[in-house]
């Protein structure tokens, strides 16, 4: 048996399928496309469910590929055992509607027999109870004995997902020796001890179940297999686990490294180390597929990822942040299979590091409310926390539950496990219940689903504004497939040949008409629906439409430059951008109309309007230097080696169209584009802000709507101009004598407000009290906001010497008390705040403050005379 590294293995799978006539697939994104069915991709087969189910024409009825995939679902168990991880590569082969059972599984055994050289005697397959066809090929064909040939039931050999296509599964298994059983005289293939490992499933979709649970044939058979690459170097390396295999361990021994700790000596470190590794892994790959860290969705699974590691290296012993120094032995082992990190490392180290240091922001304050609890705790008199309150921490606070534990531990109490657990149950309940039913696609089916997979529609507009010999090949009128439609109607054209852009990337779809020979289709938008078909949205104006009808389909001009001026102005920001703030910063998402633009960009701060102003400024210097839009169509290292940047999120083939604006900005884009930056006009960003955890969004407005913005601000100068008597050229010397004026009459009035509470002063000085040997002045002010109150309470102060002030009053519909106490009062045991507390609580209020002054609001002010009564209640109390 050969001994190979990861890397190695990977190679050989995908050139050994290429012998075989498969076409080579580079790794789909983490992040599933048009599927929302996934968070992340888990699985070789996931990226290509539209294939399958016909949706989409695969770009070869045989296909290979290693892809990344992410699994969370026994996240908790990472690091506990050496058998769990979260992220992992699948080798995989796939045939839609080609090869079947009689070409795969000899083409199997040649691959691990001959290729890897995996002795023979070390083999046994399983296969679904009822495939005999199946055994009959691995025994006659392969020549495997049939008692290495094992018969399972549904639950292990059987790939279904509901109604739809599904099939029997065969695995092959390696035999790793006896002293990895577990002496069992029944141990076999199937047993859940680690001597028999199941390596490489192959899924024979042949059936499609029906709704009422019965199988018919399917007319063309798929084959989908799946082999995990770090489970297959575990048998070619000859090691116990998937951190011992060559790239893990790599990464295993630079966290021990760090730490400074050995792996194998001590479990708890084990498994710490395991939890680092296998999580710096995660988020590095999640990271450079676009992923950012949020609280939801698939955001929440990095985030969580992120935050675990960081977790166990603090218990390691590992000082200040680490996880984007680690994420570079995670790219020296990957970068060669997935470039895309080495092209963004620089944007995972930025993300990684931010994050990481926002946790450890976030522990210090889940520190602070876990004290809280505590001593609220500690007050009842109880020693268990509730589970709503550990999952707060842990849910808002990103506090994890065994450090929570292990505090409480330590002051003698403990959580409610249980309590807890079901707090976690009904927030996966919550989020399962948000998304809506669906199809295996995660979608609602819709009138489009019964189209044929096989019609597709050339697009010719980048070149041509107007196709007058188009056919239309499908036709839906009021959400129904149709052969004609009538003036009135709601339609979806489809068309053979079309001008029309269909919505995407951001860029919204053309508008425009569709001219028949005796009607007229207003179409009001574009966009793409299953499988990629592009719709022609719109209303039946005039006459009719019909199917295979030769029309002339003409975009409406004047929106189409209006939504490409803004379009290539989103590629001039995104260069100014990374220009101004750094090489971090990527597009998180955008939308272009014919309005305005709206881009979003990976960024950690808000804009200062100076680095607003220098955008500004380099992106309307390139359009003054009137660069020329090139586009070009290349393969994709080609468009790599030119510098062209690709975009998170899209999918990308072996061609790709490359977008060249004078060389300033090269990026990989499909979208509808100007000829030269000069066409833009002029560039003007109207906001800036932030939309989710290390996002930014910025608007901005191109051409006519730029001018409109500069005629309606002229409009509001000249508007306020007039307001306050003088020029547009005088306005701000204006404003600010207007200003002067007005803190010179705001000093004024103070003067007079601090005259008449001296009035005041003395008039309250009458009502004067003496309780228990203390003088008490309570009285109720007429229109004192809480400034003019704690001016009045210090005038009293002073000239009362000695004793307790309580004020109330209404102003603006909102009561405001206060009260204060000399130091002497407060010595014999008043407190001020505790006074004001339950004087505030009869109004309907509530506040509070120091011994010797303190402020609170109120709302009912019928019941201000109660209020100073209960404040009097309140000192005699304590003052004895």
């Amino acid at each position: 048996m050969k001994n190979l590294g990861v890397n190695e293995i990977r190679e050989e799978f995908l050139k050994f399928f290429e012998t075989k006539d498969h076409l080579r697939l580079k790794s789909f994104s983490l992040v599933p496309h048009n599927d929302n069915s996934l968070l992340l991709i888990n699985s070789g087969m996931a990226p290509m469910k539209a294939y399958f189910t016909g949706q989409e024409i695969p770009p070869r009825n045989r296909v290979t590929t290693c892809q990344k995939c992410i699994r969370t679902g026994d996240i908790d168990n990472v690091g506990k055992t050496a058998r769990h991880g979260t992220f992992f590569e699948m080798l995989g082969n796939f045939s839609f509607g080609d090869y079947f059972k009689n070409e795969i599984i000899p083409w199997s055994w040649e691959f691990i027999t001959k290729w890897l050289e995996i002795p023979e005697d070390k083999l046994y397959v399983t296969i679904y109870e009822e495939d005999d066809e199946t055994g009959v090929i691995w025994h006659e064909k392969v020549g495997l004995p049939w008692d290495r040939i094992v018969k399972l039931g549904k639950e292990d050999n059987f790939w279904e997902h509901g109604t739809g296509p599904c099939g029997p599964c065969t695995e092959i298994y390696y035999d790793r020796g006896p002293e990895y059983g577990c002496n069992s005289p029944t141990c076999g293939v199937g047993c859940d001890c680690d001597r028999y490992m199941e390596f490489w499933n192959l899924v024979l979709t042949q059936f499609n179940a029906e709704e009422d649970g019965t199988y018919s044939e399917l007319a063309s058979k798929n084959v989908d297999t799946g082999m995990g690459l770090e489970r297959m170097a575990t048998i070619m390396q000859g090691v116990d686990s998937i951190f011992d295999v060559d790239t893990v361990k790599s990464i295993r021994d630079t966290v021990c490294a760090k730490a400074g700790v050995e792996y194998g000596k001590e479990h708890k470190i084990d498994v710490s180390v395991r939890v680092i590794t296998d999580h710096v892994r995660s988020v590095t790959m999640m990271t450079a597929d676009g992923v950012l860290p949020s609280n939801e969705g698939r955001g929440y699974v990095l985030r969580r990822l992120l935050r675990r590691a960081a977790r166990h290296g603090k218990l390691l012993g590992i000082q200040g942040e680490f996880l984007a120094e680690l994420s570079k032995a995670v790219i020296a082992c990957s970068g060669d299979a997935y470039p895309e990190l080495v092209d963004k490392q620089e944007y995972i180290f930025k993300i990684l590091s931010t994050e990481e240091n926002s946790f450890y922001k976030t522990i210090d304050k889940g520190m602070e409310i876990l004290k809280e609890d505590m001593e609220e705790m500690k007050a009842a008199g109880q020693t268990v926390m509730s589970g709503e309150k550990s999952f707060r921490l842990y849910d808002t606070y990103g506090f994890p539950i065994d450090l929570t534990k292990e505090i409480l531990e330590e002051a003698g109490m403990s959580v409610d496990e249980d309590a807890f657990t079901a707090e976690m149950q009904a927030q996966k309940e919550r989020a399962r219940s948000a998304r809506a039913k669906s199809n295996y696609m995660g979608a609602a089916e819709t009138v489009y689903n019964e189209l044929s997979a096989e019609m597709v529609t050339a697009f010719a507009g980048y070149d041509v504004n107007e196709v007058a010999d188009a056919k239309v090949v499908a036709l839906v009128a009021n959400d129904e497939i149709s052969g004609i439609a009538q003036a009135g109607d709601t339609v979806a054209v489809f068309l053979d040949r079309t001008p029309f852009y269909a919505e995407s990337g951001g860029q919204v779809g053309d508008h425009g008409i569709i001219k028949t020979a005796n009607g007229l289709v207003e179409v009001t938008d574009c966009v793409k629906v299953v499988g990629g078909k592009i719709a022609h949205m719109g209303k039946v104006a005039e006459g009719s439409i019909s199917l295979d009808e030769t029309v002339c389909a003409s975009i409406d001009l004047h929106h189409r430059m209006a939504s490409s001026r803004n379009h290539s102005a989103t590629h001039l920001l995104h260069k100014a951008l990374r220009t101004v703030l750094g090489t971090h910063v990527e597009q998180a998402g955008s939308y272009v109309s014919a309005e305005r633009l709206r881009f979003d960009f990976t960024h950690f701060t808000a804009m200062t309007p100076d680095e607003i102003k220098e955008v500004e400024r380099l992106v309307n210097e390139a359009v003054f230097a009137s660069y020329a839009i090139d586009t070009d169509e290349m393969s994709i290292d080609a468009a790599r080696e030119k510098g062209a940047m690709a975009l998170f999120g899209e999918k990308y083939g072996d061609v790709v169209r490359v977008v060249d604006m004078g060389g300033y900005s090269i990026e990989l884009c499909g979208g509808a584009h100007l000829k030269n930056t000069a066409q833009v006009g002029s560039f003007k960003i109207i906001s800036e802000n932030g939309v989710a955890a290390g996002v930014r969004r910025i608007e901005a407005l191109t051409g006519e709507g730029a001018l409109q913005h500069y005629q309606a601000q002229e409009d509001e100068v000249r508007t306020l101009s007039q307001m306050v008597k003088t020029t547009p050229d005088k306005l701000v010397t204006r404003v600010e004598q207007l200003l002067a004026e007005q803190k010179e009459l705001a000093k004024e009035l103070e003067k007079l407000k601090a005259k008449m509470a001296g009035g005041a002063a003395d008039e309250i000085l009458n009502q004067k009290v003496d309780i228990n040997g203390v003088a008490v002045l309570a009285a109720e002010v007429k229109d004192m906001d809480a400034n003019a109150m704690r001016t009045l309470g210090d005038q009293l102060k002073n000239k009362l010497g000695s004793g307790i002030i309580v004020l109330a009053g209404a102003a603006g519909g909102k009561v405001s008390l206060m009260a204060m106490a000399t130091d002497d009062v407060v010595k014999k045991g008043a407190h001020a705040g505790n006074i004001i507390k339950a004087a505030a609580a009869v109004c309907g209020g509530g506040g509070g403050g120091r011994p010797n002054m303190a402020q609170a609001g109120g709302k009912d002010a019928s019941k201000i005379g109660e209020a100073l009564e209960k404040a009097k209640e309140i000192v005699a109390e304590q003052i004895k």
